[in-house]
């Protein structure tokens, strides 16, 4: 078992070494930012190069209008839309999963996952770190996200790629996110994309060079940088003069390198595939998710929110999956773009033969009331919610558990979201009986429930 503090206590003092027109997050210097990871990293070294990509639905989708429908519920429970079947026998999606009901050969429905929260930001922490978040005071994390503890222990697949990426960014619905580092440190914060992939001129901001810089004089940096450090090495030998030598490179390779421009550059995607996937920004941030695991990423997380800002007949704008009410409208214009996005994404990583090594997780902090209101929507409802599995060797065409006649609650293989977690830590090669120390040296357990759901791999 690992337990070790958050960052190296030892070391040289902070400093910027490669200032090339660019910040890092959290005002660290990107080649700082790459030592501090490294240190957590070397124990999992000989790890497969596998990855995930994490679909946070925002807001919390309906379990009846997605993946598990009750046609046979009165009408109050059983809601607006019908059924369509899968291409598996027996099981069925709501009518809006057209595209995914056609691959359901390549999916994994657990129908049984379920917490004692209906409140956003306490069950957006949960499904993020595996923790309630004890109080609604912050946008903070308080316990490490599932991609800041893999940037730790896991690191990038690829040297010159960052390890953890979201998309778009942290913030979620409400304008709270949880997929940040707590304890761990800045050094563990993700790469926030801030950018619609589907606009012409997409660039990252945090990777765009100053206006009066260009590669020749960013090259012409590196290289006085290198002799700066070869007098510095004369003076002291010590060991991390090497390594932040090391992680210099490595901070330009980032910058000025093709790896990472080059996952970024959606111009270089196949305009059919780029179709496929809808050109819409959910579709198109899936895609680009697909082109960061491919290209190193370990974790990446894309966040369903205020995304194709449709039109709505009164003026408003459905942000989330929040559906309070007009619940079938905002369906049928949330739906198809969110159906097609994931069935391609699925198809995708299994022509490219990245099934076994990219994991797609897909779900909500929590689902939907049984009942119907009074505004044609669906409340809060933490007892019950569907999430979906594909890749990373999941058996296709299963579903896991079972919910009550009117979807109230699990009747079979009951499991949490730190089961969920669990099952992510499993595939990346990460023990969940991991430890880390808080700010008061304090050892936490990056998981206090650490079963994977079984039957799923």
């Amino acid at each position: 078992m690992l337990h070790g503090n958050s960052i190296p206590q030892d070391g040289v003092p902070r400093r910027s070494l490669l200032k090339a027109g660019f910040l890092a997050c959290g005002g660290l210097g990107l080649a700082e930012l790459l030592r501090l990871r490294s240190a957590a990293t070397e124990a999992g070294s000989g790890t497969r190069k596998t990855s995930v990509i994490f679909i946070e639905l925002a807001g919390g989708p309906s379990q009846f209008e997605t993946y598990d429908p009750k046609p046979d519920a009165p009408s109050e429970y059983r809601g607006p839309l019908g059924v369509i079947r899968t291409n598996v026998p027996g099981l069925q999606f709501s009518e809006l999963m057209v595209q995914q009901a056609k691959i359901m050969d390549k999916l994994a429905i657990v129908r049984s996952v379920h917490h004692d929260s209906s409140s956003h930001g306490t069950s957006k922490h949960l499904i993020q770190t595996g923790y309630y978040k004890r109080t609604n005071q912050g946008r903070e994390n308080e316990m490490p996200s599932v991609g800041s503890i893999t940037a730790k222990v896991r690191g990038a697949n690829a040297e010159t790629m960052p390890p953890y990426v979201c998309i778009p960014e942290t913030r979620s619905h409400g304008n709270t996110g949880y997929g940040r580092p707590a304890y761990l440190g800045m050094a563990y914060h993700p790469l926030e994309i801030k950018a619609d992939p589907n606009d012409d001129g997409f660039q990252i901001k945090n990777l765009a060079l100053a206006a009066d810089l260009n590669l020749q004089r960013l090259t012409d940096r590196r290289d006085l940088t290198r002799s700066l450090d070869v007098g510095r090495r004369v003076l002291d030998s010590r060991a991390v003069q090497n390594s932040m030598t090391r992680f210099s490179e490595q901070a330009f390779d980032i910058v000025a390198g093709q790896r990472v421009r080059s996952a970024l550059d959606m111009d270089r995607e196949d305009s059919q595939l780029r179709d496929q996937y809808g050109r819409t920004n959910f579709g198109q941030n899936l895609l680009l998710a697909r082109r960061l695991v491919e290209a190193g990423v370990t974790m990446v997380t894309v966040r369903a929110l205020y995304w194709d800002r449709f039109p709505m007949p009164d003026g408003g704008k459905p942000g989330s999956w929040d559906h309070h009410a007009g619940l079938e409208k905002l369906m049928r214009l949330m739906a198809p773009g969110y159906d097609q996005g994931v069935a391609t994404l699925v198809q995708d990583i299994h022509e490219r033969g990245l099934d076994r090594d990219v994991l797609v997780v897909a779900m909500g902090e929590f689902g939907r009331t049984p009942r119907m209101n009074g505004d044609a929507g669906r409340d809060h409802w933490g007892p019950l919610m569907s999430v979906l599995f594909a890749g990373g060797g999941v058996q296709g065409g299963r579903v896991i558990g079972a919910s009550s006649r009117y979807g109230e609650f699990p009747t079979d293989a009951p499991c949490r979201p730190e089961n969920v977690l669990s099952t992510v830590y499993r595939h990346l090669g990460i023990d969940p009986s991991l430890m880390f120390s808080d700010p008061l040296g304090y050892p936490q357990h990056i998981l206090r429930r650490r079963e994977p759901i079984a039957g799923l791999m």
